[in-house]
């Protein structure tokens, strides 16, 4: 994989956005100070959200772009959307960001100034909970946690779930090019081990999430668990085939 130099470090916002018409416009407003270009992909959202978007849009034309689905396609696909939109803009990176408020606004800068310092590396954010956070949501995640290890062979992953993250867009390209990932509640994990397969090394930041009372979520229990039992289906089956290097991967990191 061919490096990128820190001098073509060109960093954005992504904000999948579905329904968060009520939170949208304080998260916009807190990352205005970062003078960072976001993309906002409306996911099919309801016809009151767009016109929200849209005002938001043009409010702040200067730095705010907009994409939209038609319909509603899941998280993963917008995120993919945006990062098709940031590299047809020339960026290098881009920051994925939640649009209902639980992510630390204030974490931006630590983590582009990590993205800069490691342009190969996938900056991944590990949650710190407040008392917010509900604890079945906090128990079950640790079962994901167990198969990305298993399918990583490796515990270089410190969270798979989180949804703040910093990619290089250069392996990120190349991935969508080659792979269908998960386009929904899956899209997370999957595109973090695909990445790790790919030879991107991850670099694990803590960063404080909170779940707002009046938050809006989108996971439906039945058919998302269903879509990630399949991904982890497909990944461990995935990291059979890459066993050996995978391996010899984790040889060399020890050795190291």
């Amino acid at each position: 994989m061919q490096a990128q130099s820190t001098s073509q470090f060109k960093p954005c916002l992504i904000i999948p956005v579905f329904n968060h018409e009520h939170a949208i416009g304080a998260v916009l407003a807190a990352l205005s100070q970062y003078e960072t270009h976001c993309i906002l992909v409306d996911d099919g959202s309801s016809a009151h959200c767009a016109e929200v978007l849209a005002q938001l849009q043009n409010q702040n034309a200067a730095w705010v772009s907009l994409c939209r689905h038609s319909e509603n396609r899941g998280k993963g696909a917008a995120v993919l959307t945006g990062f098709a939109a940031a590299q047809a803009q020339g960026f290098s990176h881009a920051l994925q960001i939640d649009a209902d408020g639980q992510h630390c606004v204030a974490d931006i800068p630590r983590f582009l100034a990590s993205a800069q310092a490691h342009p190969d590396a996938l900056i991944a954010g590990y949650p710190l909970y407040d008392e917010s956070v509900p604890a079945l949501r906090l128990y079950a995640r640790y079962l994901t946690h167990v198969w990305v290890w298993i399918n990583t062979l490796s515990f270089a992953i410190k969270d798979s779930m989180c949804g703040f993250r910093v990619y290089p867009l250069a392996p990120v390209m190349q991935l969508m090019a080659s792979h269908q990932m998960g386009l929904r509640m899956n899209f997370d994990t999957d595109i973090i081990v695909r990445l790790y397969w790919q030879g991107v090394n991850v670099v694990n930041l803590g960063t404080r999430v909170g779940y707002p009372a009046d938050g809006v979520s989108h996971f439906r229990v039945w058919r998302d668990n269903a879509l990630i039992t399949l991904m982890h289906t497909r990944l461990f089956f995935g990291m059979l085939l890459r066993l050996p290097r995978l391996l010899a991967r984790q040889r060399s990191s020890e050795s190291n």
